[in-house]
């Protein structure tokens, strides 16, 4: 039996999700339709599932969704990770960290020579180049860790669109899947189960 891991973006990215259909919640219910008929196991961590509470209203979804999908935090205090994993971690963040002190003393010296009227767009500039530095390709959050947690304890197959935690993922050894073909996987999962 198969274990998947879900993060917010199966249900929230617009690139994953339309796969099961293009609204939102047609998308959810669809996929709920397929989970319940793979034999396989579905999990979500609680602060992964409270994120989504906050971005999707699930409405009449929610018994049929927490039915199907277990939700359940990763055994925090009993998992052993590979302390490589956390040297890797932390020199990741130093070289972001650093790379941000780069990219704002550059747009500092910018704003030295900008009009009272270039400072905004500036500032709008050096935000977005910011966040994207110390962000984009990392494990940046705790419901991240839970996710990461949980489907390296359960040996499971992590489905996420998020890049960065697809990334920190693969350096253990978690099992992922292309979220695109998230419905095709369970579809077969469904052919394989049923009687031919």
């Amino acid at each position: 039996m198969e274990n998947f891991v879900l993060d917010t973006s199966v249900f929230t990215n617009p690139d994953v999700y339309q796969q099961f259909q293009k609204d939102q919640e047609g998308a959810i219910e669809n996929f709920i339709h397929l989970a319940m008929h793979t034999g396989a196991r579905f999990y979500m961590p609680s602060s992964v599932y409270s994120e989504l509470l906050k971005m999707v209203d699930l409405k009449h979804l929610a018994p049929e969704f927490e039915l199907v999908v277990r939700i359940r935090s990763p055994r925090k205090f009993n998992i052993k990770i590979p302390g490589e994993f956390l040297y890797e971690l932390i020199e990741e963040v130093r070289h972001r960290i650093n790379k941000g002190l780069r990219i704002a003393e550059e747009h500092t010296k910018e704003a030295g020579k900008a009009s009272s009227s270039d400072v905004g767009k500036l500032v709008g500039k050096l935000r977005e180049k910011y966040r994207e530095a110390l962000r984009q390709g990392i494990i940046d959050s705790k419901e991240d860790v839970d996710v990461l947690l949980l489907a390296y304890e359960l040996d499971a197959i992590l489905v996420s669109g998020d890049e960065g935690l697809r990334k920190w993922a693969d350096k253990v050894g978690i099992k992922l899947i292309n979220p695109k073909n998230f419905k095709g996987i369970l579809e077969s999962l469904i052919k394989h189960k049923s009687p031919a």
